[in-house]
């Protein structure tokens, strides 16, 4: 393998993806430029692709070559700039020397004529091929039956293919079933890797690491010792440029049967007999088949959307939602959503876990918290700990990625008096770590093959499944929208959700108001 200056060698459990050639459908589009080539570089950076790696970007929009790696580069550029970083001048060379384009129409038979001459001008020196669906829905299945037609999915013992699909991963249980039909009819499911970023954080990932590496946690992981179970979603960003395609989607759509149900799955799988990709992704279905299905008329009761309204977000103001481009002034699409959720299995029975996710709030933060149940409190009966809250385990996502562990501990003195601690454990204090967009593990691991992280058919159902009922409760039984200013914790309306329960809510800020 060929090294430019100062490429570090991979550790020694690690290896160069195979020699294979990356086209991508939308190269001239935000998620590539901003996500997907950054990532690349991440992984040239690293020593992770192989010298006879190669890309090639597809678009309708009209580039040469030359134009096309000049575009990237600017890119790439500004993106280092606004984190204040440099562009490793070497590293990003190396990407560029090996980056072409196609211009084509992705319903065009001449198209897919000329990625099969791309392909085969770097064949047999590659292993296979990789078609990343870098694209809006509506072309997933149309690039699908392409490829198809054109031979382009068939593989050999040397050649693998294999295929990328971005979300949204249909708008319903009919549409997802619809898609992955189509999709199944072009690929194998071995082929297909459905790419969610939240699955390349690092913290995800060790979700399982803790659970199952550690002799301390699997005993208690069960609903003999946890009382609930919190998984929060929270972001500072209002919806943008994005109104036309958010508001015919909205927070339960965009976030739940996917990033939310994904890091359910991680807290409530059973450990998996082995780390074989379709091991742990069984385990992780059996779970979200395992969602108790709420009736239409439990929606109103079990699940609260809200809309934020004016307010301001860090010092900058912030509109209606209403008010936002391409959002219609009669919307009633929801930016934020709470729900109750149960997961009816023996480890699980009776433990309820809840889920919010919205725009436009206080701060971003991605957490799980996991709540144990209390002890009894008959040796400090002389001392005030009613006060006192329960053990909790919090996975923190990002951006501060970590876990904390809320303990009580005696405060010093002469009487017996009790006080909430907290051991916390940041991944930047134990490991050096490169920025990363969240994509170079996941872009990896299909490159190699692996699976793991990647959604499978019966996945994406079974969470289209679990939020169905809402989905058609609020068309039929549209109940109440709720309201929250920009930059607060989220609508009143899912604090009485947790707090019918008992529970309240882990404070995202504490200077949050509603």
């Amino acid at each position: 393998m060929t090294a430019f200056p100062g490429k570090p060698v991979l550790p020694k459990d690690a290896t160069p993806a195979p020699p294979s050639t990356l086209i991508i459908f939308g190269g001239s589009g935000d998620l590539t430029k901003r996500l997907v080539m950054p990532s690349l570089y991440n992984l040239a950076k690293d020593g992770a692709l192989d010298d006879k790696f190669r890309i090639v970007g597809v678009d309708i929009v009209e580039h040469t070559e030359e134009d096309y790696r000049a575009f990237l580069t600017e890119t790439a550029k500004e993106l280092a700039a606004a984190g204040n970083a440099d562009v490793d001048a070497d590293a990003w060379r190396w990407l560029m020397e090996r980056t072409g384009y196609i211009i084509g129409d992705f319903e065009s038979e001449a198209t897919y004529d000329a990625v099969k001459a791309r392909i085969a001008a770097n064949e047999p020196e590659s292993h296979g091929a990789v078609f990343y669906f870098a694209v809006a829905p509506r072309f997933f299945g149309a690039i699908a039956d392409h490829l198809a037609k054109a031979g382009l999915m068939e593989e050999s013992e040397s050649e693998f293919r294999r295929i990328v699909v971005e979300k949204p991963f249909g708008m319903d249980l009919p549409s997802a079933r619809a898609l992955n039909a189509r999709l199944l009819a072009a690929a194998d499911e071995h082929q297909i890797f459905r790419i969610d970023h939240f699955l390349g954080k690092e913290t995800v990932q060790n979700v399982m690491a803790m659970r199952f590496g550690n002799g301390i946690f699997e005993p208690i992981w069960n609903r003999n010792f946890i009382d609930h179970v919190q998984i929060t979603a929270a972001e500072t960003v209002t919806v943008e440029r994005r109104g036309r395609f958010y508001d015919a989607t909205g927070a339960l759509r965009d976030m739940v049967p996917n990033h939310m149900f994904q890091l359910l799955a991680m807290i409530a799988m059973e450990p998996p007999n082995s780390f074989d990709a379709d091991a742990i992704r069984t385990e992780k279905a059996k779970v979200i088949q395992a969602i108790k299905k709420p009736r239409p008329e439990e929606a109103d009761r079990l699940a609260v959307r809200a809309q934020y309204a004016a307010g301001s977000i860090g010092g900058a103001p912030v509109k209606d939602y209403i008010e936002e481009q391409d959002v219609a002034l009669d919307s009633s699409t929801e930016t934020y959503v709470a729900l109750k959720l149960e997961v009816e299995n023996w480890r699980w029975s009776g433990v309820p876990f809840y889920i919010r996710t919205g725009k436009a709030m206080s701060v971003r933060k991605t957490e799980i918290a996991v709540q144990f149940k209390s002890p009894p409190h008959t040796l400090f009966e002389d001392t005030p700990t009613s006060s006192l809250q329960p053990n909790a385990l919090i996975i923190r996502v990002q951006p501060d990625e970590g876990i904390s562990l809320r303990l009580a501990a005696k405060v010093p003195g002469r009487a017996v008096r009790l006080a909430e601690v907290d051991m916390n454990f940041r991944y930047s204090d134990y490991f050096q770590r490169e920025p990363s967009t969240g994509y170079e593990t996941l872009i990896y691991d299909c490159l190699v093959g692996d699976a793991t992280l990647f959604q499978r058919a019966d996945n994406i159902e079974a969470g289209w499944a679990a939020v169905e009922p809402i989905l058609e409760a609020w068309a039929t039984l549209p109940g109440e929208i709720h309201y929250y200013r920009a930059g607060t914790a989220g609508p009143v309306a899912a604090d009485t959700l947790i707090e019918r329960d008992g529970f309240s809510w882990f404070s995202l800020d504490d200077k949050a108001g509603k």
